[in-house]
């Protein structure tokens, strides 16, 4: 199937490891040019080497912090100042810590929403005018299970992945006329780095091995398995696409069928 992504301009954050990078590859295959971000360091200089290498497309890599302005800006004049435009904004942070109300001050809140919810903001305030003068757009928002059925310990994450959702449906409908979408992804259990973090919380709250937890989620899952990251990359493809232009004000779960709600 060809999706219609070759020669668009792809901003994909937190792309140098996980579940941004399992996308940049994603989008690199249908020959999208990219720019990945994260906050630097040889990670990213890697993986924009790797990916030059193995699907032959331009990418630009910029180590900055998207939980500040100034950061954010930075990714977002790079990619207008290597490629004139924006197409397909994904927007993908690491989760907030994990813990209970009250193990989190209100400065761990205000990082949690510096980081989850503000950098979603700003990337989007930054590439959605291009997207409005020529009529076409795609913003995926990378976003979690935690949105449908809230996850125990995980506070920082249901609350403010939940604020993402809204803004994000909310401006689904603002511009929907100006051939744009606006959709969300909400990854379940998947094997990535972070995944492999909670699970060494768990498994030392607990008295268990990291594994034993790693079981424990599988238990849950009807498909009796973790998620790859490349199950979740398919599926933001496909939004990025022409193929998905009446998909919109969506928030998709990729998690093999945990989440129990009918809708």
């Amino acid at each position: 199937m060809d999706l219609g992504l070759r020669d668009r301009v792809a901003l994909v954050a937190g792309s140098s490891r996980g579940l941004g990078r399992a996308i940049a590859d994603e989008l690199a295959s249908e020959g999208s040019r990219l720019l990945i971000c994260s906050r630097g360091g040889e990670g990213l200089t890697a993986a924009a080497e790797d990916i030059r290498s193995r699907y032959g497309v331009p990418v630009v890599a910029v180590g900055a912090d998207l939980s500040e302005e100034r950061g954010i800006r930075e990714v977002v004049d790079a990619a207008l100042g290597e490629y004139g435009r924006v197409d397909v904004l994904v927007t993908n942070t690491g989760g907030p810590p994990a813990g209970t109300f009250v193990e989190h001050s209100m400065e761990v809140w205000r990082e949690a929403i510096r980081q989850n919810l503000e950098s979603v903001l700003g990337l989007v305030r930054g590439v959605l005018p291009g997207m409005q003068e020529r009529g076409w757009g795609r913003i995926i928002n990378v976003t979690s299970i935690a949105v449908k059925q809230p996850v125990d310990g995980l506070i920082l994450s249901n609350s403010i992945r939940a604020a993402v959702t809204g803004f994000a449906r909310t401006l689904a409908n603002e511009v929907a006329m100006q051939g744009i979408t606006v959709n969300n992804v909400m990854p379940g259990y998947t094997r990535t780095e972070r995944l492999g973090e909670l699970a060494q919380r768990i498994a030392r709250d607990r008295g268990i091995s990291q594994e034993a937890a790693f079981r424990q989620w599988e238990a849950e899952i009807p498909m009796g398995r973790l998620g790859h990251p490349t199950e979740l990359a398919a599926l933001v493809a496909f939004l990025a696409s022409e193929r998905a232009e009446y998909i919109t004000g969506a928030s998709i779960p990729v998690d093999g069928g945990w989440i129990r709600a009918l809708v």
